[in-house]
């Protein structure tokens, strides 16, 4: 069914009651409660919490510090970008990410209830000057159900694999291409050195935003991916792009993970520097080969959802051509040096290395598939049934999985096969998780 419509306020109802034929999510979920009784009794999941935590504390500027440790500590930290926001404060700003070709209206069709709904998912006290997380942080999961990560939990427990993955990024990069002996560029001879301890290389590589990004960039999930009475999550919208000519006119797809603007919008609207900010949203695509379009894109949907001027606040440029384009920051006062020229590059490596760190989605995702057909063969033997489905997400798969991970249980897989994977359940039934 398609429509052909001026998008105005009654437009978006339309779509928001055809989206409504598939499951509500226009209020916080059911199982999000649930979710956070499981995660906060997995020691995996508390861990990796934890060393989040430390992670944010050894951000040595105190304002990205204060806040990254509000946005993930604090169970009533205000979502800023979504304060005080009306219905038709709503209706505006998603006006504006569709003229802008930010949101395909027609990718909101399917969506349960509606376009709406998947740009600003419910969140607590919803219109209020300090709406609050749906879920606590700890027990979203990495990503949509089936998906890597997929249960409570699994957020954390992928951030702190990424954190790790920029710091020794960071650390690889400053000690190939940092290093010198005398006046000569050389690779240090001692490259497995602490990465904590190699802050003063020959090339600034900004450690506050290497720790701070990767907790950053999925703090959204918080919001997006919530948690259904029967276990399973909440399908999440992608935008930042319309899917057809995004690359300035030219063809092009830009859209993401919504969670990836969401949490974009919200470092903007608590002030957090271009640096920081244009690094994050760097996480789904670095803007080398032709793809900086989608970075861009991916900012000014979030300034628009932040109510900012992205270019007045330093996060975008405009070029002689009058289109946005990533801003040349590093300058003179970042580096310290005397008799220095400002930077004219708008490729930071803190860019390229936070999207590196993003990856582990190459393993963990497939690890997910397959540990779930393992899991499937062995329920019976532990007295689940997998079509009874919430009983099954509820009781076994979930906890199964935020206690023990899907790559702990797929490399165990490849050692022992299933005997190795039932020795782990076994273990996990002898300590009341199943």
């Amino acid at each position: 069914m398609k429509f052909r419509c001026v998008v105005n306020t009654i437009c978006f109802v339309l779509m928001s009651l055809v989206g409504a034929v598939a499951q509500d999510q226009t209020v916080p979920g059911a199982g999000n409660q649930d979710a956070v009784n499981l995660s906060s009794k997995s020691p995996l999941v508390q861990s990796a919490y934890q060393f989040l935590i430390t992670q944010a504390g050894r951000i040595n500027d105190a304002e990205l510090r204060k806040q990254t440790l509000d946005a993930v500590t604090n169970p009533g930290t205000c979502i800023q970008h979504r304060a005080g926001l009306t219905d038709a404060d709503k209706n505006r700003i998603l006006q504006s990410l569709i003229t802008a070709g930010l949101v395909n209206v027609s990718d909101g069709v399917n969506f349960p209830g509606g376009l709406k709904a998947g740009v600003f998912p419910p969140v607590l006290n919803d219109g209020t000057a300090c709406p609050h997380l749906p879920q606590r942080f700890f027990s979203a999961p990495g990503s949509a159900f089936h998906g890597h990560h997929s249960y409570p939990g699994g957020l954390p427990v992928h951030e702190a694999n990424n954190d790790t993955a920029d710091v020794n990024l960071a650390h690889e990069y400053r000690k190939v291409y940092g290093h010198s002996t005398g006046d000569r560029a050389t690779v240090s001879p001692n490259p497995f050195a602490d990465a904590l301890e190699d802050n003063h290389s020959f090339l600034f590589i900004d450690q506050d935003i290497i720790l701070g990004a990767p907790i950053w960039h999925d703090w959204a999930k918080s919001m997006v991916f919530q948690w259904n009475s029967d276990g399973s999550e909440f399908r999440e919208f992608n935008f930042g792009g319309a899917g057809v000519a995004d690359n300035n006119g030219a063809p092009g797809d830009s859209r993401t993970g919504g969670h990836h603007i969401m949490s974009v919008a919200e470092s903007m609207k608590r002030g957090l520097s271009p640096a920081f900010v244009i690094t994050q949203a760097c996480a789904h695509s670095a803007p080398t080969s032709g793809n900086e379009f989608k970075v861009v894109n991916w900012l000014r949907a979030a300034a628009i959802m932040a109510q900012i001027d992205p270019v007045a606040k330093g996060y975008l440029t405009v070029d002689g051509h009058g289109n946005f384009r990533l801003p040349a920051l590093r300058q003179l006062g970042s580096l310290n040096l005397l008799n220095a020229t400002p930077s004219q590059t708008n490729l930071l490596a803190e860019y390229v290395l936070h999207n590196l760190s993003d990856a582990d989605f190459t393993y963990s995702g497939p690890a997910v598939g397959t540990v779930e057909v393992v899991l499937q063969q062995l329920a019976p033997s532990f007295g689940f049934n997998p079509n009874d489905t919430a009983n099954y997400n509820n009781r076994f798969r979930n906890p199964v999985l935020s206690f023990s991970s899907a790559e702990r249980l797929l490399i165990l897989y490849s050692q022992s096969g299933l005997d190795g994977v039932k020795e782990q359940l076994v273990e996990l039934r002898e300590n009341g998780v199943i």
